[in-house]
């Protein structure tokens, strides 16, 4: 039978370990190759350049304003939607108080996770679509609209350069903090309720609560959402392309590496280029996961 183990598991392994080597690893490999030649995506010769592309990109002002907006995006992104996703799995796990010696969450909490999940459900390009007109200038906008209502100007959320990445910044935390609700929520539902009800019964206010017990006992689950969040943060290609003015403005005041990846590539045919940009969206993506994973790391609470 031990025997019989080994065999089995590398034929139920070889297909997709296969799938996986020739659709993501050979690809990432070409990718690597593509970035030191100057290809343009026509001609079956490629001249290889060196580091010309990376030094090209070392001098390209609008790669290191693509930067700049990842790094804001890096900073608060994960920073608001895991504070709020706390607050409400917090709420709907243990907000409730304690009812028949039972820590609860609050009323209708098991409806308020389905709520909450739904943004997960839509794709982003449609979350896009729908935010674009929330935010149209004119009163078909639902914000606009209601500020008419009240006599107030049109807010250029999209159009003002200062608004604008904020504005999709908004987008990207409101479509994923359903998400990390019910993971928090399934983090706080494995916590022992002895615990909350041991605090409880020692004069712990919700506040110690929170901070006392529950974060501690849920830091490896923040670690991976932390991780998570920053990844996305280096993507928000979709919200981009489809709500910005004119991919990326005004004025590249929106602009991130996917998107400058998917112009250099389809608008000025510099496959050479573009796949450096995207052998440097690898790396920084993968040094800050390493990064946050060690940074991060603390000894395992026992429960």
């Amino acid at each position: 039978m031990k025997h019989g183990r080994y065999p089995f598991i590398i034929g139920f392994l070889i297909v997709p370990v296969a799938i996986y080597g020739t659709f993501v690893v050979a690809a990432y490999l070409q990718a690597f190759q593509l970035s030191f030649t100057n290809w343009r995506g026509f001609s079956p010769d490629v001249q290889y350049i060196g580091f010309d592309n990376f030094t090209k990109l070392f001098h390209d002002n609008t790669f290191w304003k693509a930067i700049q907006h990842h790094a804001l995006l890096l900073v608060f992104m994960p920073l608001v939607t895991i504070g709020l996703a706390l607050f409400f799995a917090f709420l709907l796990n243990v907000g409730g108080g304690s009812r028949g010696g039972r820590t609860t969450g609050v009323w209708g909490s098991k409806f308020y996770r389905v709520v909450f999940f739904f943004p997960q459900l839509l794709a982003l390009a449609l979350v896009a679509v729908i935010f674009a007109r929330v935010y149209s200038p004119d009163e078909s906008g639902l914000i606009n609209g209601l500020l008419h209502q009240f006599g107030s100007g049109p807010v250029l959320f999209l159009a003002d350069k200062n608004l604008a990445l904020w504005s999709i910044m908004a987008v990207l935390i409101w479509q994923a903090v359903g998400f990390y609700v019910v993971l928090f929520s399934a983090g706080m539902g494995s916590i022992p309720t002895e615990i909350y009800e041991a605090a409880a019964l020692d004069g712990a206010t919700r506040g110690t609560l929170f901070f006392k017990v529950t974060l501690p006992l849920l830091w490896n689950t923040l670690q991976v959402a932390w991780v998570y969040l920053g990844i996305a943060a280096f993507d928000a290609f979709a919200l981009v392309n489809v709500m910005s003015v004119d991919r990326g403005g005004p004025d590249g005041a929106t602009t991130v590496l996917g998107l400058e990846i998917f112009r250099n590539m389809q608008d000025y045919a510099q496959f050479g280029y573009a796949s450096a940009m995207g052998v440097v969206l690898f790396f920084l993506t993968l040094t800050f996961a390493a990064l946050t994973l060690r940074v991060t790391r603390r000894e395992t609470v026992e429960l």
